[in-house]
C-alpha cells in the first residue's frame, strides 16, 4: 500500500492532540520516476515535487514553517529494505495549529497537486520535543 495523502482516521488522531505546542514532522519521501497530472501533463518525480516546494513554500513560511533538518538517504540499516527514500528532512512549527492553518490554506490545496503527482510513497510522523539527557531512551 502506498501513502500520499493522509487518511481520515490519521488525520482525526492528529487534530486530537494538543494544538497549541510546537510540532516537528519528519518527511520521508519516494519520488515517482515519472509524475503525471490530472490534465495529462507529465514530468520528473523530482520537477513535480520541486513546484510543490515553490508552490506551497511562501504558505509554509508564512505559517512559521521552518526545515530544521534535512538528508539525504543513502541505506536502510533498520527497517524493510524495500522501503528507500529520496528525501527526508523534518519540518518545524511553531504549533499543530499552524500546520493546519498551511494545509487547510487555499492556495496549498492548489500547490497540493504537485506533491500528489510526484509522491510514489511517503512517510509523515508528527513529533514533539521532549526534555531529558542526551542519550537514548
Amino acid at each position: 500500500m502506498k501513502h500520499v495523502d493522509p487518511e481520515r482516521e490519521a488525520f482525526d488522531a492528529f487534530k486530537a492532540l494538543p494544538r497549541d505546542v510546537p510540532v516537528n514532522m519528519l518527511n520521508l519521501i519516494k519520488l515517482k520516476e515519472i509524475a503525471k497530472y490530472e490534465d495529462g501533463t507529465e514530468c520528473s518525480g523530482a520537477e513535480a515535487y520541486a513546484a510543490y516546494g515553490r508552490d506551497s513554500g511562501p504558505i509554509f513560511r508564512r505559517v512559521g514553517g521552518t526545515i530544521i533538518w534535512r538528508g539525504e538517504p543513502k541505506v536502510m540499516l533498520i527497517g524493510p529494505s524495500a522501503e528507500a527514500w529520496d528525501i527526508a528532512f523534518v519540518a518545524r512549527y511553531p504549533t499543530a495549529s499552524a500546520f493546519l492553518e498551511m494545509v487547510t490554506d487555499p492556495d496549498y490545496r492548489i500547490a497540493v497537486k504537485h506533491r500528489q503527482a510526484a509522491v510514489a510513497d511517503s512517510r509523515l510522523l508528527r513529533t514533539h520535543e521532549v526534555e531529558g539527557e542526551d542519550v537514548f531512551g
